[in-house]
């Protein structure tokens, strides 16, 4: 069986930082993408950062570059997302998925595409 469990949420001062872990099993990281997804309360649910194990792909959000980094480390079967100078807006509950319907990096965000885990509430207050 597949599963991912997010974990490293937490809440944090507006300029601060933070790393989320996402711990999976059932698959390597070679096989499917992994994505981390965030939904603030009343909003859609938005991609954030990908990476593809099979080519090396990665891919963010326009309004987490250059602040987030999301990393994978085989070894520990765990992909990082390190979230740095944290904005009000990053404020949501942030989810891992590993996307099984393509091999590689898409934002279709369709829930049928992807295995999910159990996400972690990120706050950032000012």
């Amino acid at each position: 069986d597949v599963q991912l469990q997010a974990s490293g949420g937490g809440s944090v001062q507006a300029g601060g930082s933070l790393r989320l872990s996402c711990t999976v099993s059932g698959f390597t990281f070679d096989e499917y993408p992994v994505h981390w997804f965030r939904q603030a309360p009343g909003k859609e649910r938005e991609a954030v950062a990908c990476v593809n194990g099979h080519d090396g792909e990665i891919k963010y959000a326009d309004s987490v570059k250059g602040r987030f980094k999301i990393s994978d480390e085989p070894s520990e079967k765990t992909v990082y997302l390190q979230m740095n100078n944290l904005a009000l807006e990053d404020t949501a509950v942030y989810y891992c998925a590993a996307e099984w319907a393509r091999n590689y990096c898409s934002d279709s965000g369709e829930i049928g595409d992807y295995y999910w885990g159990v996400g972690t509430q990120v706050t950032v207050s000012s």
